[in-house]
């Protein structure tokens, strides 16, 4: 068999799509992350039709290539939270009106195999988005979220997603220097408001596309 590695991962995606949609999410499967793109812009933009758009913090979003060709995206009010020019204050107006955009972007930190989001954010712009304002999410997954229940999720982000995430992002806490989380009370803390969505309401609001990759954190 070519590529066992991608074939065993496949039906791994496969079962999850089976769960997710039991909890009323819609699910999309993208063999390459090249493939995200075209499930967005051919499958699920045209028939949400969004007049607006914005994004939560996503390596997954970047790496798929998707915000280099939404940003620009012609008759949609884009409103880009990653933009570098504007300064702090707008950059947080935009997180607050992203709120009420027609579709959001994002990803989650794990996905259990029963089908449950799990998330921990450090503003809460992207949980928020994810649970209430946005007509409709978009959740991009990679492979390597996935875990087996819910233990082991708080162990993925805690443990890693959030110490690889303080490196990224420089910021000065205890988890940057050890890879460990040490439950602190650092002012540049990250990890601030769990939320686990059990299943989407209504019913396909939120739409996830499970990546047969390694992307994100």
């Amino acid at each position: 068999m070519e590529k066992p590695i991608d074939h065993y991962w496949q039906l791994r995606l496969e079962h999850l799509k089976t769960a997710l949609e039991k909890n009323n999410f819609e699910v999309y499967l993208a063999s390459r992350p090249e493939d995200t793109a075209r499930i967005v812009t051919e499958a699920i933009l045209p028939v949400i039709k969004p007049a607006s758009m914005s994004w939560g913090g996503s390596r997954t979003f970047v790496e798929c290539g998707l915000y280099r060709q939404l940003r620009t995206m012609e008759g949609v009010r884009v409103l880009d939270t990653y933009d570098t020019t504007i300064s702090d204050t707008e950059k947080m107006e935009r997180r607050r009106q992203a709120l009420l955009v027609d579709v959001f972007f994002t990803s989650t930190n794990a996905v259990t195999e029963s089908g449950h989001l799990v998330n921990l954010d450090m503003i809460g712009n992207r949980i928020a988005a994810l649970t209430f304002g946005p007509k409709f999410v978009v959740v991009l997954i990679g492979r390597n979220k996935i875990v087996p229940d819910l233990e082991n999720a708080w162990d993925r982000i805690k443990n890693y997603a959030a110490p690889v995430n303080t490196m990224r992002l420089e910021k000065k806490t205890p988890c940057q220097a050890t890879s460990f989380c040490q439950d602190c009370s650092s002012p540049d803390r990250i990890c601030n408001t769990w939320t686990i969505t059990e299943k989407a309401f209504p019913k396909n609001r939120v739409k996830i596309i499970l990546i047969n990759a390694d992307l994100g954190f």
